[in-house]
């Protein structure tokens, strides 16, 4: 069985990320939306996976990268998180 992923980030960062992340999808959309071609396509693509990424560690709050650098920010050392 899978082990579920420890929150790794704060309860701001989560709602920065998914905003973010919901900011860069929908910019995402418009620049399909409005026919984009040659590099516009490959920049919103790239806006879309960055948007996505965000909104998916803000949703779970757990980021990989954290995990993977041992950071831990201050606010959840002590929780009980």
């Amino acid at each position: 069985m899978a082990e579920v992923p420890r929150v790794n980030i704060t309860d701001a960062e989560r709602v920065g990320r998914m905003v973010v992340g919901s900011l860069g999808v929908g910019g995402a959309v418009a620049l399909f939306v409005a026919g984009a071609t040659g590099w516009t396509m490959v920049l919103a693509v790239l806006l879309l996976a960055a948007g996505v990424d965000l909104l998916v560690t803000g949703a779970t709050g757990h980021c990989p990268l954290y995990h993977k650098l041992g950071y831990v920010p201050a606010s959840l050392r002590t929780g009980s998180r």
